[in-house]
């Protein structure tokens, strides 16, 4: 089941962003999302006992939407939550009505790059340094989704 992330989440979330992001998130900037920011919506994945197995987060701003965080815990990856959230995360861009959808991804993350791919993403700028952690490039990836399906 995929649901609103409300605050009462954050302390899974932000435990889950520390083991899977060499830069996470900090606390402050997901409340920030849920309490400040009107163009954020957060999501998390919960497996059929409850538990809290993946995050992902969407901002929807006029004819665009940017895909600003998914991650899924390392016991549950490849068992489709991964494209569950991605789903969810389109359907609701498109449902705000965006025509397109961003994301920003690590050069060297191949099972993300193969993954996005997939959903028809295209690499369309580096953004170079991107990372503050170790200065790596980023690609910017773009895709068409036809809003207010």
């Amino acid at each position: 089941m995929i649901r609103e992330m409300t605050l009462d989440d954050l302390n899974i979330v932000c435990e889950m962003e520390l083991r899977l992001f060499s830069s996470p998130w900090p606390r402050e900037s997901y409340e920030y999302e849920l309490k400040e920011n009107p163009y954020s919506h957060l999501f998390v994945a919960e497996n059929e006992e409850g538990t809290i197995v993946g995050y992902a987060g969407v901002w929807t701003t006029f004819d665009q939407a940017q895909i600003t965080t998914i991650g899924v815990d390392l016991p549950y990856r490849r068992q489709h939550w991964a494209s569950r959230l991605m789903d969810h995360l389109i359907n609701c861009a498109a449902e705000k009505g965006c025509e397109m959808i961003s994301l920003e991804v690590r050069v060297s993350n191949a099972p993300a790059l193969t993954c996005y791919k997939k959903y028809g993403f295209e690499i369309i700028n580096i953004r170079k340094s991107y990372y503050q952690d170790n200065h790596e490039d980023a690609y910017l990836m773009m895709k068409p989704i036809g809003g207010n399906l």
